[in-house]
């Protein structure tokens, strides 16, 4: 992204530009990884306690079972739905039983959100990331650290609405008309800062991602150049980089993304069936519940459909990003010699 202190000077890329770059990183990402996240979020809603002895929406992911009780004797129409035995097991069942779309539900939305969350996060990354530069020094080790936290504080507030209606969307199979139902119910019973929901441990998961994501991302780009010789890093160098940056903070923060989805899908249960709420429970009692009931390993499920979304995923962004935002120095460069 940005050359070492001594090679040769670098044409200035707008803010506009850099918006420009980052949305054809965020579309082209999100068409491609999409079936990854919806396998993910079918995993672990799949692990969601339910309320013994009450009416309740359980769902495997494949299908809806409406239940009255699990009490023994109440055997004339209930059946126990079968679970997801991993993650080709889910791709497989979700196609057999739903169809081939059913992998790109909550695209919508998906797009809509990654938009403005890209353009944001990104143009917000530079712009710190240049402020502090020229502040601190071009090898001051903190700044992609700081410009990550800041960047993604702001952009997971402004999205955060969105991402609560997409957990929503993949998370079961219903219509337009019952999510339109659904929030504006809960606007109106507890106002806006309930679209908020989730917010929490989406802010621990993305915020540390963030922070290890851009440190590493430009240890290594760094590395790789001096390795190869070079001032500025190639599409390939940005890829590399991006792709182990990428899976790295992934599996440290997954932790925080089963208890993101545990919270936000369990509020679709209880309220599409008319079941009180239970108390709020804070992120560590949910991973501590989480621990009791599936073990040390069940705050890592989805593992490995996330690693397949993330990897790639980040490498193709930061390097299409990073591909548009040297296309725009060029013609910069050629507009000033004119």
């Amino acid at each position: 992204m940005d050359p070492e202190s001594e090679g040769p000077p670098i044409t200035t890329v707008t803010p506009l530009q850099q918006m420009f770059a980052s949305c054809t990183g965020a579309i082209l990402t999100s068409l491609m990884v999409t079936p990854f996240d919806v396998v993910k979020i079918r995993l672990q809603a799949q692990n969601n306690p339910f309320p013994k002895g009450k009416c309740f929406l359980y769902s495997n992911g494949l299908m809806d079972h409406l239940c009255v009780c699990e009490e023994e004797g109440n055997k004339a129409w209930y059946k126990k739905p079968g679970r997801f035995q991993g993650t080709l097991d889910a791709f497989l069942k979700i196609i057999r039983n739903e169809g081939i779309k059913s992998l790109w539900s909550g695209l919508p939305p998906t797009l809509v959100m990654a938009v403005p969350a890209t353009v944001i996060y990104f143009t917000c990354y530079d712009q710190l990331t240049a402020l502090l530069r020229s502040k601190l020094g071009e090898n001051e080790s903190r700044i992609p650290i700081v410009a990550g936290i800041m960047a993604r504080l702001g952009a997971v507030t402004v999205i955060s609405p969105l991402e609560l209606i997409r957990t929503k969307m993949q998370s079961k199979k219903f219509s337009y008309e019952e999510l339109h139902r659904f929030v504006s119910k809960k606007v109106s019973e507890d106002g806006w800062i309930s679209l908020w929901r989730g917010w929490a441990p989406t802010i621990l998961r993305d915020v540390p991602f963030s922070a290890m994501y851009w440190y590493n991302y430009e240890v290594l780009k760094k590395w790789l150049c001096a390795k190869s010789g070079l001032y500025e890093p190639t599409f390939m160098i940005n890829f590399t980089s991006g792709a182990l940056s990428g899976s790295f903070a992934a599996v440290v923060t997954l932790p925080f993304d089963v208890v993101k989805t545990q919270k936000q899908t369990q509020l679709w249960i209880y309220e599409s069936q008319k079941i009180s709420m239970p108390l709020q429970m804070s992120t560590w009692s949910i991973m501590k519940n989480i621990v009791a009931q599936n073990g040390f390993s069940g705050l890592f499920t989805g593992l490995i459909p996330r690693l397949i979304k993330i990897a790639p995923a980040c490498a193709v962004m930061i390097s299409t990003y990073e591909f548009g935002k040297s296309f725009f120095q060029k013609q910069n460069a050629q507009r000033q010699q004119y």
